[in-house]
C-alpha cells in the first residue's frame, strides 16, 4: 500500500442541488427532495436554505412543513440522480483515469502518480472545490492512503463536528477510564495530524499525511469505518465511540462479538487488507453516420444510404461480440429537423441482412422535408452474441446443422417483422407450464423476449380439447353420471357417447377464482350432431355440485 493516495469526494446535497441547477433560480425558497422510506415521506436531500431553516435529512415531511411553511418539495428521482453522478464521474476523469462511483452521492479517485500534474494534493483539492463551486455543488473531500480512510475523512472530519452521544458516555465512566481515553488521540503521541484545507465551494477537505492512517482515523466516529448502523449502535452502547477505541480491542474478541465484517472494515481503512478501486467501464456505443454532399428525399436514395451504413455498423458489432436488439435511424433534414425511426429485433443480430428488412418496413415514416443531408444509424440496445460451433466431421451433418440454424433465424426474423408491424407486445407464443390444471398447462409469453420450447409438448394422461374457456354452467341433473339430456348456451343436447371420468384436484396452495372448489370429474362427451364437448362435474367445495362445460374438441 506504500505510495498509494486516494481521493474521496462526497456531495452531501447532490439531489437538491441537481434540482436547483435546473431551476436556475438564485432566490429560490428552501428546497427539499422527498423520498419514501419505510412507507413514510421523509427529507432525503436539502438545499443550504432548507438546512439554515433548521431542517435535517431523514426528518418527516409533516414535521418539516410545520417548521418551514415555505418549503418547496420535489420527489426523489434515483435514475436522474444516478445519471448526474455518472456525469460527475466523467468530470472527475480529468484528475485520474481510475474513478469509481459510490452511490448515491460519492466518487472515489485514485490519485497515485497524478497529483503532481496539478501542483500537489492541495492544488487538486483547490481545483475540485473551484469546479464544484462553478457547478453549484457542495463537496467534501478527503485524501488518505486507503479508500476506507479517505471515505471516512470526507464524511466525518468536518471542523466543528458535534460529538456523538449515547446512553453510555465517556464522561459518565470512572476517572481511570476517562484518563485512559484522553490519551488515545494519535497526534498527541508525536504523529502528524491531518491537514484541513479550506477552498472555495468545499465544506471540508482533509489530507491525511502518508503513513498517518492511525492518527487520521483515531478521533473519527465509528460510522467512518462504513459499518452497519446496528453494529455502530451496539458498539456505542458499550462506550466505544471512536475508531481508536476499536484499535485497542483484541482482534479475536472483536470479530467474535461484532462479526468479521467489523474487523474487515477496520483492516481496509488501516491498509492491512487491500481494497481496489474499479473504474466504471465506458458504455458500449455503436453508431455510424453518413454525411451527404446534396440533400436526398427519395426512398431509393435512403435505402442506398442504409446499404452503406449497415455493413460497418455490423462489423463493429462483430468485433466486440455483440448483436443489435434495437436499432434507430436518424435522418437530419436541411431545415434543421430530425426524423427518427426505431425497430426491435426478436433476437440479437450482427448481419445487415437481418436488420435491413425491418428498417425498410418503417422508411415511410421518415419525413424528408426539403431534403436529408445526414443519416445516422445507432444500435440502441445490444446483447452478447453466442458463437455456435458446429461439431462433427461429415459435411452432411454440418450442412444439416446450418440449415437448422437458418430455420431458427427465419423464425426470429418473422417475429421481428411482425413486431415492427404490430408491436412486440402483440406477438406471443405458448410454452408448457408446470401445472396439472388443464387451463394452466400452457403460459403465454412475448415471442421477442422468450425462447421457443425445445422438444415435444408434455403429454397429458387423456386428450385435451383444442379450445379451453372459463367453466360455463350446464343445465343438467345434479348427478355424477353424464346426463342423457342437458342444456348449454341456450341449446338442448342429447348425449350420444361419453368417456371418462378423469378426476382432477385443485391447487390448494394457489388462489384460483376459476376453480369452483372441490374435485372435478372430467368427461369427453359427444352429442347428436357430432359436437364434442368437455364437461366436468364439480364435487362439493365452495359451491353446490353441478355440471359445467370448459372446452370444445375438434
Amino acid at each position: 500500500m506504500a505510495g498509494r493516495r486516494i481521493l474521496s469526494l462526497w456531495f452531501p446535497r447532490l439531489a437538491a442541488e441537481r434540482v436547483l441547477r435546473r431551476r436556475q433560480d438564485i432566490d429560490a425558497p428552501p428546497l427539499a427532495v422527498v423520498g419514501d422510506r419505510g412507507g413514510a415521506q421523509v427529507l432525503v436531500s436539502l438545499s443550504p436554505g432548507a438546512e439554515a431553516a433548521g431542517l435535517v435529512p431523514g426528518q418527516a415531511l409533516r414535521d418539516a412543513t410545520a417548521i418551514c411553511p415555505a418549503l418547496l418539495t420535489v420527489a426523489e428521482d434515483p435514475l436522474a440522480e444516478a445519471r448526474f453522478l455518472t456525469g460527475l464521474r466523467r468530470w472527475a476523469g480529468r484528475f485520474s483515469p481510475w474513478v469509481a462511483e459510490e452511490p448515491p452521492a460519492g466518487l472515489m479517485i485514485d490519485l497515485t502518480g497524478t497529483a503532481h500534474l496539478f501542483g500537489g494534493e492541495e492544488a487538486v483539492l483547490a481545483q475540485v472545490a473551484g469546479d464544484c463551486a462553478d457547478l453549484g455543488l457542495t463537496v467534501r473531500a478527503g485524501i488518505a492512503d486507503t479508500p476506507g480512510a479517505a471515505w471516512g475523512l470526507a464524511r466525518y472530519s468536518r471542523a466543528g463536528l458535534a460529538p456523538l452521544r449515547s446512553g453510555d458516555m465517556i464522561d459518565q465512566e470512572a476517572r481511570a477510564t476517562r484518563s485512559r481515553a484522553a490519551r488515545r488521540r494519535g497526534w498527541e503521541r508525536g504523529g502528524s495530524p491531518p491537514r484541513p484545507v479550506t477552498a472555495r465551494g468545499a465544506e471540508a477537505a482533509v489530507i491525511a499525511p502518508p503513513g498517518g492512517l492511525r492518527e487520521a482515523l483515531a478521533d473519527l466516529p465509528l460510522a467512518a469505518l462504513r459499518l452497519e448502523g446496528a453494529t455502530v449502535e451496539r458498539l456505542m452502547r458499550l462506550g466505544l465511540k471512536r475508531v481508536a477505541d476499536l484499535m485497542e480491542l483484541p482482534r479475536a474478541a472483536l470479530a467474535r462479538r461484532f462479526g468479521a465484517d467489523t474487523l474487515r472494515r477496520l483492516d481496509q481503512a488501516m491498509g492491512m487488507e487491500p481494497e481496489p478501486i474499479t473504474p466504471a467501464r465506458p458504455p458500449l456505443h455503436f453508431a455510424v453516420r453518413l454525411t451527404l454532399p446534396d440533400p436526398i428525399g427519395l426512398r431509393s436514395d435512403i435505402e442506398a444510404a442504409l446499404d452503406r451504413l449497415l455493413p460497418p455498423l455490423c462489423e463493429r458489432l462483430r468485433e466486440r461480440g455483440r448483436g443489435a436488439r434495437r436499432v434507430a435511424v436518424q435522418a437530419f433534414r436541411a431545415d434543421g429537423g430530425v426524423s427518427v425511426i426505431e425497430v426491435g429485433l426478436a433476437r440479437a443480430a450482427d448481419t445487415p441482412d437481418r436488420i435491413r428488412p425491418l428498417l425498410h418496413l418503417k422508411l415511410d415514416q421518415i419525413d424528408p422535408g426539403f431534403g436529408i443531408d445526414c443519416l445516422r444509424v445507432e444500435a440502441l440496445a445490444t446483447e452478447a452474441m453466442v458463437q455456435v460451433q458446429h461439431r462433427g466431421q461429415m459435411e452432411v451433418t454440418a450442412a444439416a446443422m446450418a440449415r437448422a440454424a437458418d430455420r431458427a433465424h427465419a423464425l426470429d426474423d418473422l417475429v421481428g417483422r411482425l413486431g415492427a408491424r404490430l408491436g412486440h407486445e402483440a406477438v406471443t407464443r405458448l410454452a408448457p407450464s408446470d401445472s396439472h390444471v388443464p387451463a394452466k398447462a400452457a403460459q403465454v409469453l412475448m415471442a421477442a423476449w422468450s425462447q421457443a420450447h425445445d422438444g415435444p409438448w408434455p403429454a397429458s394422461p387423456t386428450p385435451r380439447p383444442l379450445i379451453i374457456f372459463r367453466p360455463e354452467p350446464v343445465d343438467a341433473p345434479e348427478t355424477p353420471e353424464p346426463p342423457a339430456r342437458f342444456r348449454w348456451r341456450r341449446r338442448d343436447f342429447t348425449l350420444r357417447m361419453a368417456a371418462g371420468p378423469e378426476r382432477l384436484m385443485p391447487e390448494w396452495w394457489l388462489e384460483d377464482p376459476d376453480w369452483r372448489g372441490g374435485a372435478r370429474d372430467y368427461w369427453r362427451v359427444e352429442v347428436e350432431g357430432g359436437e364434442k364437448l368437455w364437461l366436468f362435474y364439480g364435487r362439493g367445495g365452495a359451491v353446490t355440485d353441478g355440471w359445467y362445460c370448459e372446452g370444445l374438441f375438434p
